[in-house]
């Protein structure tokens, strides 16, 4: 369980600008900063940090901890993104970009984006879980018969024309999960052998889909017959992340856009898999996953 760091000790650990950068700092070079243009330690600090608050002896180019991160070109204070990311890693349920907006004192449109932008970050991480693990989906979003003829689809199992989502969870806790187009076999199989070790034990309902899996033991609880749980067989865990998606999506978002679904999805799908890490131990490892990454504002809307 994260240890519970209180706004008031937030605040008091990050009073300004200046605590805000020299944590991002901490937290990307440790005690020797380094160039991010060409690697160097060479490093001068710009009087009055101006352009930039360091400039590299070796490839003379100006950097900030900025360069090289989500963060450049960011024009919001460093304050601000650390703010946005300790609301954002302790709040179960997640947190609307309006509300966030009025925590940052920034309008809505600059809070999404700044959202969306550490979202970016979240992506799963590329190693496969092992052991026990429960695979399902999940339907995501609004009631079809609400939406304009144009829009609505039609396909076979769960709410007609609802986003998909399927996930996998470990029994020891990880969760991977993401939007497909369907729940054919070969989009199901294809999720599991790219997420799963083989020889894992897999468990899932009776969908027809899952049948024929190769390379795993697979043991099936037949959710028709309201059977439910068998000895070690059941998908309990992964449909507890699915309530926990759920709620977020009713309570606080009240619709995500197909286009930036994924993204929702790494959200709940870091915060779950980060649970059992401190508040700062949390942000610290949200920094790290900055560098590296960009999101324009073109891409983000254009997709």
């Amino acid at each position: 369980m994260k240890d519970g760091l209180s706004l008031y000790k937030f605040f008091s650990m990050f009073p300004d600008e200046e605590a805000a950068r020299l944590h991002f700092e901490k937290q990307r070079w440790g005690d020797s900063i380094i160039c991010p243009h060409c690697g160097s330690k060479h490093i001068v600090e710009c009087k009055d940090h101006k352009p930039m608050p360091y400039r590299c002896k070796e490839c003379r180019k100006h950097f900030s901890v900025r360069t090289g991160t989500v963060m450049e070109e960011s024009r919001l204070p460093l304050h601000k993104w650390l703010l946005c990311t300790y609301i954002m890693t302790t709040s179960r349920k997640g947190v609307s970009s309006v509300q966030m907006g009025k925590h940052l004192e920034c309008t809505q449109k600059t809070a999404w984006f700044l959202m969306q932008r550490i979202r970016e970050t979240w992506e799963s991480d590329s190693d496969k879980l092992n052991g026990a693990v429960e695979v399902d989906e999940t339907f995501i979003g609004g009631k079809e018969k609400n939406k304009h003829a144009s829009k609505k689809r039609a396909w076979g199992r769960g709410a007609t024309g609802k986003d998909i989502v399927v996930g996998a969870k470990s029994r020891d806790g990880k969760v991977i999960s993401y939007p497909v187009q369907d729940v054919g076999k070969s989009t199901l199989h294809g999720f599991i052998h790219a997420n799963v070790e083989k020889g894992a034990t897999v468990y899932t309902d009776n969908w027809k889909s899952y049948r024929g899996l190769n390379g795993y033991p697979h043991e099936i609880v037949n959710h028709s017959v309201r059977e439910y749980v068998r000895e070690q067989a059941h998908t309990n865990g992964i449909e507890s992340f699915w309530a926990l998606l759920k709620r977020g999506y009713y309570g606080i978002y009240h619709w995500m856009s197909g286009k930036h679904l994924l993204r929702y999805v790494n959200e709940f799908s870091y915060r779950y898999n980060t649970k059992s890490m401190e508040t700062l131990e949390s942000i610290g490892d949200c920094i790290s996953r900055m560098v590296g990454k960009r999101l324009s504002y073109r891409k983000l809307i254009n997709g």
